[in-house]
């Protein structure tokens, strides 16, 4: 087991962007309780790990999608009846993976639901809506089952970044 958080990086392996955990520069994740403060606590987490990481330029872009990330896993992934899992494992959980030229963040959540851009008429419907904005806000994006233990789904989006000359 390697020592920098590669088996945090484990369940995230597959359905990823072709890049090698190994490789990670950088790792940070944290827990997000179950409730709409998550995503103003998701954006000041990536605001200070962006800064760490002297990443700050790319703000702008990754903490939008950050947000509409943390916003889906809390509207469409968590269950709705109180039959919640085990109280110690918080159902959302934000990635953030930086490679030398990548950054990579991921929002991990209990439903094994797709999340699919939905048509809707309904204009004033936010559903739909936050998908494309990652799709244009992010370099990629994509999502994949859990495997194992794991029950969920990870949603990941990628940025690419200048690389430091």
């Amino acid at each position: 087991m390697g020592t920098n958080g590669s088996t945090m990086l484990e369940p995230l392996r597959q359905g990823l962007p072709p890049l090698d955990p190994a490789a990670v520069s950088n790792a940070a994740s944290c827990a997000l309780p179950a409730r709409y403060e998550a995503v103003r606590e998701a954006r000041q987490f990536t605001r200070r790990t962006l800064d760490q990481w002297d990443i700050g330029d790319r703000f702008d872009d990754v903490c939008l999608v950050v947000s509409e990330l943390v916003t889906n896993a809390l509207r469409h992934g968590l269950p709705t009846s109180n039959g919640h899992g085990p109280e110690h494992i918080p159902p959302v959980r934000l990635h953030l993976m930086r490679w030398t030229e990548r950054l990579v963040c991921a929002v991990r959540d209990p439903s094994h639901d797709s999340p699919v851009a939905r048509d809707t008429d309904d204009f004033s419907a936010e559903s739909g809506r936050g998908l494309f904005l990652v799709d244009s806000f992010a370099d990629g994006w994509g999502w994949h089952p859990l495997a194992g233990t794991l029950n969920g789904k990870v949603v990941w989006a990628l940025f690419r970044l200048q690389s430091a000359e």
